[in-house]
């Protein structure tokens, strides 16, 4: 059973009686899912940028944007429209088969993980997943190690509250502190 028809036929049914939802559209579900690689001076060299855009292809079997700087910031040595990192958005079918990798391939391979602390989760709903090392994916390789970079992936969800977001991700297998 792959991870959507999981939502439909578990998740919802246990998040109606659990909050007392009287209808399946007001069930609380994943919306989108952004994979971002942040680094800074780093990525002005174009070894580093091939190498950042080759990696968020594979893992999620779409292009990157690049992101880049609104405003000069002199302290930090950073002009505007300088570039400073990636970013994947992912929705639909794409989303559900690398949520499924993530917690079904890619966290397990993590080092001394003992579960995803509660306190991911920001005031309105969304999950933020800070990695260390982008190669816990089995689809990266890792060419260069002077090339590693940390990873942050976002959830964004429909959830209102905290506990309706936690409950949701943890009825979706997402492996969470008890």
């Amino acid at each position: 059973m792959n991870f959507q028809d999981h939502y439909k036929k578990d998740v919802i049914p246990e998040m109606k009686k659990k909050f007392g939802y009287m209808n399946d559209l007001a069930v609380p579900k994943i919306l989108k899912t952004v994979l971002n690689v942040g680094l800074g001076k780093t990525m002005r060299e174009e070894k580093t940028r091939e190498h950042v855009d080759r990696t968020l292809k594979a893992i999620t079997g779409q292009k990157p944007i690049f992101t880049r700087a609104k405003k000069s910031i002199a302290g930090f040595n950073i002009r505007t429209g300088t570039i400073l990192g990636a970013q994947v958005t992912l929705r639909g079918k794409r989303m559900y088969d690398f949520l499924s990798k993530l917690i079904g391939i890619a966290i397990p391979r993590v080092r001394d993980f003992q579960g995803l602390p509660p306190t991911i989760l920001d005031r309105k709903g969304n999950c933020t997943i800070g990695l260390k090392e982008y190669f816990i994916f089995p689809e990266a390789q890792l060419e260069d190690a002077s090339l590693t970079h940390g990873l942050e992936i976002t959830i964004r969800t429909s959830a209102k509250t905290d506990s309706e977001a936690l409950e949701l991700l943890r009825l979706m297998k997402f492996p969470f502190k008890t």
